[in-house]
């Protein structure tokens, strides 16, 4: 069997009505991974399941290549098809990046991390229990949270505004950077680019650069 470096996990939901929600970021940015790594001619599908759209991508033009998945169980049975793919080609927890929002963090932020607690997501809680372990790296994308604290399922199947997705798509090219970063030289150098990143500078910022 072809030996993976790990896999690439972009959580959301299948369906046109939820293409461009919040909680679809980690869609997008499988992909934006998949499009950048030569799309689905340059990245076949090694296995077609049911619950699961899974490529292999030479994401920095080397071997051993990555599996870029998207699980269309909906978010809330995510883990069955990562729990799935982790088993059937020997990935370590350790070597899975799940990919999701997160409204712990402003949209235009992004954090990369390595285990930790779910906060609650129902995709990550669900890969939890079908690893057996939080033992996973997580890219924390930033949608925010609702003004007035408004419902916040409501606000994360809510369509991102032409701004905003604006604003999604730097966040994603930077996260793309990052991985191609981890991949080439490891955890700590991705960290640091992926959580510096601010898609969005502050008004100081700004002003420091007129």
């Amino acid at each position: 069997m072809k030996n993976y470096a790990g896999i690439i996990v972009g959580l959301g939901n299948p369906g046109p009505e939820y293409e461009h929600t919040r909680h679809n970021f980690g869609f997008m940015l499988a992909d934006q991974l998949i499009e950048k790594a030569g799309g689905p001619q340059q990245c076949p599908k090694p296995v077609q399941w049911d619950d699961c759209i899974v490529h292999d991508c030479a994401l920095i033009k080397s071997k051993p290549h990555w599996l870029v998945a998207k699980p269309l169980t909906y978010m809330n049975l995510s883990g069955v098809a990562v729990g799935r793919l982790s088993r059937k080609f020997g990935i370590a927890p350790a070597d899975i990046i799940v990919a999701h929002d997160e409204m712990d963090l402003p949209l235009g932020k992004m954090k990369l991390k390595k285990g930790g607690g779910t906060a609650g997501h129902n995709g990550l809680n669900s890969i939890v229990e079908h690893l057996g372990t939080a033992d996973f790296v997580r890219l924390r994308l930033g949608v925010g949270r609702p003004d007035g604290h408004g419902p916040t399922r409501d606000y994360v199947l809510g369509a991102l505004d032409a701004e905003e997705t604006g604003i999604a798509n730097a966040v994603i090219d930077a996260a793309i950077k990052g991985i191609g970063i981890l991949a080439r030289r490891g955890m700590s150098f991705a960290v640091q680019h992926i959580n510096s990143f601010d898609a969005v500078p502050s008004a100081d910022a700004a002003e420091n650069l007129d």
